[in-house]
């Protein structure tokens, strides 16, 4: 198993506390009670139906472009999703005013929009549904969600 390493910053009171609970809970390191904890906030956060924070960085998107080409855009990528600057037809169609959310694992375009802002908005709202699916099928139908951010982009 691959394992990351985290440096938290507490103070006084707060390192006590923490030893404190890690000890009541079982736990040898403060590090594997915190662990466990942000664990179950983020699964708290999903069975509350609040969008999970993406962290969006450069890289490249495999999309299949509406001609029926596959190709691999540069643009910014939050696995599963990624956004370029284009629409489902290429980069640079409409001179660039408008951003693309794809979902990468198919390739597939999932909406064109006006800004990459509202890219990153639209796939904070389906990764909920996306993290619930795993890419597959979806549990409930995004199409509601879809039509009303490109409402909004209008």
């Amino acid at each position: 198993m691959k394992t990351a390493t985290f440096t938290v910053r507490a103070t006084m009171a707060q390192s006590a506390a923490w030893k404190m609970a890690a000890q009541a809970h079982g736990h040898v390191s403060v590090g594997s009670w915190i662990a466990e904890a942000i664990g179950h906030y983020l699964d708290a956060l999903k069975r509350a139906g609040k969008p999970l924070p993406l962290a969006w960085r450069r890289g490249r998107i495999p999309v299949h472009l509406e001609g029926g080409e596959t190709v691999t855009l540069p643009g910014f990528v939050s696995p599963p999703f990624g956004a370029y600057r284009g629409t489902e037809e290429g980069p640079g169609y409409r001179g660039y005013q408008h951003y693309t959310l794809v979902f990468m694992p198919h390739a597939r375009v999932i909406a064109s929009l006006r800004t990459y802002r509202h890219c990153q908005a639209l796939a904070a709202e389906l990764s909920r549904t996306w993290v619930r699916w795993g890419g597959s099928e979806p549990a409930e139908d995004p199409a509601p969600l879809l039509q009303r951010f490109q409402r909004e982009d209008v």
